[in-house]
């Protein structure tokens, strides 16, 4: 953003549903609530993956980088949403609209190629399980995290650019709950037809195409669970890709349901289906994870009777070295 802008434009108004105080209110409270169960089932998932050895698996790996997705990306901006509901007047300065655009698209990208990797993960697992160990060694995953993440941030970091080089000469009023990049370029008075164009690329390289990898791993996956000879072993093998699936439906059900769907003519309408895609879906993931995995519950047991602790600390006990000469 040149300094004229900066000098026109010191903050943000973001409207949201300021019409109708009382369902402001009675969201706020549903949004208080998911959000504490959003950020305690995913702090939990990554405790347990952590604290149990049963659970240091390449899953649980890329299952722990996605619990913090969904914390950092719902805490980016939902404790400030919260607020402005309680407020007459509901500014955020220019530095943090663009800091929460930033995050909240950056986060998002990750997450898409995040649930292509778990994807991956799982066609390893079933489809070539001999070969599992050395596909899916520590250092493999750990790169392929590292490039999830930094190419989530990368992309975020042009369309941030891109969006705050543009004139808005003056205007400052979001029509959103939080500062969402497409309620940001409604407000540009200037040609945004590069940014609609990079947009666009983004959109098919980073949830396109991860989709189209999700879905034929799928496809390999569902071919060789097929092949399984006995019941019980075809019901095992899907059993430990159910979970990631209903993930990836809710996930990208929610997204094609937002951008797909038949234009409504309340837009406020639009604002409260982008709530829910950005609120409630993350603190499905330990829902779906804790009911239809059986080592999570197993582990989330173990926790609550103490067990789970007990064991951690005397390995840590007795790994720790001598303090004596």
């Amino acid at each position: 953003m040149d300094g004229a802008n900066q000098t026109a434009v010191t903050e943000y108004v973001l409207l949201g549903l300021h019409e109708h105080p009382r369902l402001e209110m009675v969201l706020s409270v549903l949004c208080l609530g998911v959000y504490f169960v959003n950020v305690l089932g995913n702090s939990l998932l990554i405790g347990l993956s952590t604290l149990d050895p049963r659970l240091h698996s390449a899953m649980y790996f890329f299952l722990s980088n996605l619990s913090l997705l969904d914390i950092c990306g719902t805490s980016s901006f939902v404790p400030l949403m919260l607020v402005n509901f309680l407020e007459t007047q509901r500014t955020i300065s220019f530095p943090g609209c663009a800091l929460q655009m930033y995050l909240t698209l950056a986060l998002g990208s990750t997450e898409c190629l995040l649930l292509a990797v778990m994807a991956y993960d799982r066609y390893v697992a079933i489809c070539q399980p001999l070969r599992y160990p050395e596909l899916m060694s520590g250092e493999t995953c750990m790169r392929m995290a590292v490039l999830s993440w930094g190419t989530g941030f990368a992309n975020s970091l042009l369309q941030s650019t891109l969006t705050w080089r543009l004139p808005f000469c003056g205007h400052n009023i979001i029509n959103h709950f939080f500062c969402e990049i497409l309620a940001v370029l409604k407000l540009a008075c200037g040609d945004i037809s590069l940014n609609a164009l990079v947009l666009m690329a983004a959109t098919v390289v980073l949830t396109l195409a991860p989709l189209l990898l999700i879905c034929l791993s799928y496809m390999f996956i569902l071919t060789a669970i097929l092949r399984v000879p006995s019941a019980a072993g075809r019901h095992k093998a899907f059993s430990t890709c159910s979970a990631h699936l209903t993930v990836v439906v809710v996930f990208y059900g929610t997204i094609s349901f937002m951008y797909f769907k038949p234009k409504v003519k309340d837009p406020n309408l639009d604002k409260i289906i982008a709530l829910f895609y950005g609120v409630m879906t993350p603190s499905l993931n330990p829902i779906i994870y804790s009911l239809r995995n059986t080592e999570v519950k197993a582990a989330a047991i173990a926790l609550l009777r103490g067990g789970l602790l007990s064991r951690k600390m005397s390995h840590l006990y007795c790994c720790a070295p001598s303090l004596s000469a």
